[in-house]
Parts: structure tokens; C-alpha cells; sequence
């Protein structure tokens, strides 16, 4: 089951964790996060991306065995209710979850190590023939936040992507399934996530699907001065616009149909 990119897709971010820096605990079961899910299609996510750990700065990791106790069920009821051209993905760095993850119905691995913690997971990955996003971090979640420092964050970040790319090809995924995320906020300082930002068109010439993740981050606070990450959808909708110029073909959002009317406005007044 390959992603259609003849326009850009939004994915919906379904945290089932106690501690995500937005929303977590927000689904206290699983029949609360399979609504959520169906929700999110509803208004219009093609991809659904359940995470059974945080990934937020300073956050501590979640074995294999608690992140299949958090996902598997919510994996495996949303592929029962939802249309089969919608994506469900499983956002972890460990082939243990991945497995479990596709063998209850995901379709999709959403890896922010790009494969260095577990290389398992790229093996899977070409075994399964499914698509897979490689996303650039400095460090570990712990710690990618004690002083990031960058000499030409566009350039390292463009180079470590190609390299894992590169290195999943060689263990046998294939080119067209591999996606690259430069990892907004993931070990970047504002001043990097915005130069990011402002060279997303050199991300999208390497020769790979883009995924753009800002969701309410915190470069965006710190900007606008607002601490609260839920008052940041605004602002997620205009850096969604801006990828859309830009060539990006996956947006991995918390707020769906705010940022799908964003995106559709502007990819009708970019291809009219």
C-alpha cells in the first residue's frame, strides 16, 4: 500500500502517552483514542501516526513491551473502522513495536532515529515493503536540547538525512518508500528551526518525499510569546501553507481540519 502524493497529505498525531508535551493523556483508553482516530479522518487526515512514547525534550524512554500496551489495541481498531485507503502509522524507534504495530494493521514506520537506535526497524522496513519516515535529531530526547549547536544546520541536516537514507536503501528499503523529516524542534534551537524552515525547497530537491512536523512546538511560542501549545494552531497553519509552496508532501498535525483547509487553499491557489 503505497502514498499517494498528488497532493499534500495530512497526517494526525494520536499520542496514547501520559506525558507528550501537548496532549498527553489526553485518551485515557483506547476506545477514547480509536474515536479520536476516526475523528481525525473525518476531518480530513489520510494518515493516523499512534505514538506510545514521547519524544519531547527531556522526556525519559518507554520499553517495548508499554509502548505495545499502549498502541496495539488503537492500532488494531482503527484498521478495523477505518476506510482502507486511510494510513495508520506507528511512531517508534524500536522493530519490536513495528512488528506487533504492522501485524495489527499499521502501514506506515515513523522512526524519529532514523534507524540508529534499532536497525531492525530498516530491516522491517524493506522486508514489509511498507513506507517509512527517517527524521533528523540531535542527540536523544533527554537530551537534544542541551545546547544544540550547528555550524550550517540546512547542510548538516540535508547530509545526515541523505546518509540514512542511503543506509536504509542498502539494507534493502526501497527509494520510493523512504520519506525525510528534518525534525523541527527535535535538537534545534528557534533561529535553526527557522532557517529550517526558510530552506524547506532544498529539502524537498533531494530526490525523497518531505514530512514537515511543527505542530504547536515551542520556537513557534517562543515568537509569539505564548506558552499554552493548543494556541499555536494559527501558527501551525501558516507554516503548513509555507510547505505547501515549498514542496513538502506530508504535514504531521495535532489540529486536522484547521490545517487541511491551510493546505487546500493554498495548494488550489498554488496549482490554479
Amino acid at each position: 500500500m503505497h502514498l499517494d502524493y498528488s497532493r499534500p497529505l495530512l497526517m494526525g498525531v494520536l499520542n496514547v502517552t501520559p506525558d507528550s508535551f501537548s496532549d498527553g493523556g489526553v485518551y485515557p483508553s483506547s476506545k477514547d483514542a480509536i474515536a479520536c482516530g476516526i475523528e481525525m479522518v473525518e476531518q480530513g487526515a489520510d494518515i493516523i501516526d499512534v505514538g506510545g512514547e514521547s519524544t519531547r525534550p527531556g522526556s525519559t524512554r518507554v520499553g517495548a513491551s508499554e509502548q505495545k500496551r499502549r498502541v496495539i489495541d488503537v492500532i488494531a481498531g482503527l484498521h478495523a473502522e477505518l476506510p482502507e485507503h486511510i494510513h495508520i502509522s506507528i511512531d517508534t524507534t524500536l522493530s519490536e513495536v513495528a512488528y506487533a504495530a504492522l501485524d495489527a494493521g499499521a502501514t506506515m514506520l515513523n522512526d524519529v532515529s532514523a534507524g540508529r537506535e534499532d536497525m531492525g526497524l530498516l530491516k522491517l522496513a524493506a522486508v514489509a515493503e511498507v513506507p517509512v519516515c527517517l527524521m533528523h535529531m540531535r542527540g536523544e530526547p533527554a537530551t537534544m536540547q542541551d545546547h544544540p549547536d550547528y555550524e550550517n544546520v540546512t547542510r548538516e541536516v540535508s547530509d545526515f538525512l541523505l546518509g540514512r537514507a542511503e543506509k536504509a536503501q542498502d539494507i534493502g528499503v526501497k527509494k520510493d518508500n523512504i520519506i525525510l523529516d528534518p525534525g523541527i524542534g527535535f535538537g534545534k534551537r528557534t533561529q535553526h528551526n527557522l532557517e529550517l524552515l526558510r530552506d524547506l525547497k532544498m529539502f524537498t530537491g533531494l530526490g525523497y518525499p518531505v514530512m514537515l512536523g511543527t505542530s504547536r512546538k515551542r520556537f513557534m511560542g517562543e515568537i509569539l510569546k505564548q506558552e499554552n501549545p493548543r494556541a499555536r494552531m494559527p501558527a501551525t497553519c501558516a507554516t503548513s501553507s509555507l510547505g505547501v509552496l515549498a514542496g513538502v508532501k506530508i504535514f504531521r498535525v495535532h489540529d486536522v481540519w484547521q490545517n487541511r483547509q491551510a493546505i487546500d487553499v493554498t495548494w488550489a491557489i498554488h496549482t490554479s
